[in-house]
């Protein structure tokens, strides 16, 4: 008895269901990857910059005009993080103390808005503002200032408390 013959292979050849099964894993790899960068953006941001970001935008030339008028009034500020509360320098251009204001602080966390606090500061000396509230860590405060002419002032710092 003769041993078999082996056959002669044919070169390899792409057929119509490798086409497929190529494309097909190409895009289920593709839509993958995006499902996991969405789901990684989705949970570390959710997108949202402002409290309510249409109205802010209507309101944004009046925000600029604003901006242009307190630069124009040369009112600077300075706060800081007292262990038994905040304190405020306000000045004028010159580095003059400013006094008789009405002084306001709004606390906020940076990253949400639960435990949103008002405070209304009290003048301590010349220039000097300041509110008793016992805080700890990270705190964005916005403090706002008026005098009798009706002139405003609008400051934001970010403040960290021990």
């Amino acid at each position: 008895m003769n041993p078999p013959v082996p056959t002669a292979r044919s070169p390899f050849t792409i057929k119509g269901w490798h086409v497929g099964a190529a494309v097909t894993a190409f895009f289920a790899l593709v839509i993958g990857v995006d499902a996991g960068f969405l789901v990684m953006a989705y949970r570390s941001h959710p997108g949202q910059v402002a409290a309510r970001p249409y109205e802010a935008g209507l309101i944004y030339n009046a925000e600029l005009e604003r901006l242009r008028a307190q630069e124009d009034l040369g009112w600077r500020a300075g706060a800081a993080a007292r262990a038994d509360g905040l304190e405020v320098l306000l000045q004028d251009r010159g580095g003059r103390p400013l006094s008789g204001l009405r002084v306001s602080a709004t606390l906020q966390r940076p990253a949400t808005e639960h435990g949103r606090t008002r405070l209304i500061l009290k003048e301590t000396a010349p220039g000097v503002y300041a509110a008793d509230r016992a805080l700890s860590g990270a705190w964005d405060a916005r403090i706002e200032a008026a005098d009798e002419a009706g002139q405003q002032f609008l400051a934001e710092r970010r403040l960290t408390w021990p």
